[in-house]
């Protein structure tokens, strides 16, 4: 028996808009957009069912421009605490595989086949497919290749509801039917670089540089899950329904996006000793800046403290804000050991909240004045 060399690649179709379907079937089939705040005219599309898309409404896209494109749209606004609660119960059930795993976002998850014997992929993906239907009444696609880079272009090939498999029996063929935007990293600049020069498919690139389909930069580590390459850093932006200039609101948002960073970080064992924040208004334009600290943290307080700092240390003053943007650098693997008594409570704080958010989903404990998001 031959072992194999595979990675399985599993992406929830229109992940948040499914889950509101699902949960109020009213909704099912219509076209539906999911905004980020509660006031539909002035916020953002954060995901949109396929009804939606095939209307060309796509998530970053503001609701103004989406009603503008058709004015029945259904309209629910987001709540993570469902997502991130559906989100971990499908990883609970693929850790029930017992194979390597990655939990690459909140809808995306992968696990790693290699050296498996007496497994059929193909039997497995339709495997996982029906539990996660019959548990959530929600549909995935999946994807399988020889590297995570091709496992999650097949994810995407055949949406909704799809599974492919990219083996060599038909490898040449389906990277001729795949736009280069279809590959990761090639949504951007990057694929418009190569579009320009005449790349349009995914065949056009092997054949200009096969060696980045060998990419096995997202290989596993033996019986941890995660991958071998640690990001660069770590951000989150959010974009205000309109221009505020009430600095506790501002400062609330810092908070929040801080928070989230540091979930993050927390969750993939890193610590994060550069903060950048940037800030976008019709008077500033964008600004940005930095500092790099010596000790390292993944404490979003800590965090949101150190922004702050850099913001008094700027000639900003009460500025209107339209868009905010937190950002942890520096990034390296380890856990923050506090040296202060003080420093060893908060520590133990914040081991105390994760266990609980983890358990009843995130955000059901969070600090106070991110209130002020929520308004």
């Amino acid at each position: 028996m031959v072992s194999l060399n595979m990675i399985l690649h599993i992406d929830m179709d229109a992940f948040f808009a499914s889950i509101e379907e699902a949960i109020n079937p009213r909704l099912k089939g219509k076209p539906l957009i999911v905004g980020s705040r509660g006031n539909r005219m002035h916020t953002v599309v954060c995901a949109a069912n396929y009804a939606a898309k095939a209307l060309g409404i796509h998530s970053g896209m503001p609701t103004k421009r989406a009603y503008s494109i058709y004015s029945k749209l259904e309209f629910v606004t987001a709540d993570q605490a469902k997502y991130i609660w559906t989100s971990e119960q499908i990883l609970g059930f693929l850790k029930g595989f017992n194979l390597p795993l990655n939990y690459a976002s909140i809808d995306e998850f992968q696990l790693d086949l290699s050296g498996c014997l007496g497994i059929k992929p193909v039997s497995l993906g339709k495997e996982i497919k029906a539990q996660i239907y019959a548990d959530f009444n929600i549909t995935a696609s999946v994807g399988i290749a020889r590297n995570w880079l091709l496992a999650k272009l097949a994810s995407k090939l055949n949406k909704p509801d799809g599974l492919t498999l990219i083996d060599d029996s038909n490898f040449e063929q389906v990277l001729r039917k795949a736009s280069l935007d279809k590959l990761c990293g090639m949504g951007g600049k990057n694929g418009k670089v190569l579009m320009a020069k005449g790349l349009e498919t995914c065949w056009d690139l092997y054949l200009n540089l096969p060696g980045f389909f060998n990419n096995n930069s997202g290989k596993f580590e033996e019986n941890t899950g995660k991958p071998t390459e640690k990001p660069k850093s770590v951000s989150h932006s959010y974009t205000l329904p309109r221009d505020q200039v009430n600095h506790q609101v501002i400062q609330a948002w810092i908070r929040l996006l801080s928070e989230m960073i540091a979930v993050r970080l927390r969750q993939q064992n890193l610590v994060s000793a550069t903060v950048y924040i940037w800030l976008n208004g019709p008077v500033i334009g964008n600004f940005g800046a930095q500092k790099t600290h010596q000790v390292s943290t993944n404490d979003g307080y800590e965090i949101y403290q150190r922004a702050l700092k850099i913001m008094a240390r700027s000639s900003l003053r009460n500025p209107r804000i339209r868009a905010i943007g937190v950002t942890c650098g520096s990034l390296s693997h380890g856990i923050y050991y506090p040296l202060l008594k003080e420093e060893a409570r908060r520590e133990r704080l914040i081991q105390a909240l994760d266990r609980i958010n983890n358990r009843f989903g995130e955000g059901v404990i969070y600090p106070a004045n991110t209130t002020l998001t929520r308004q």
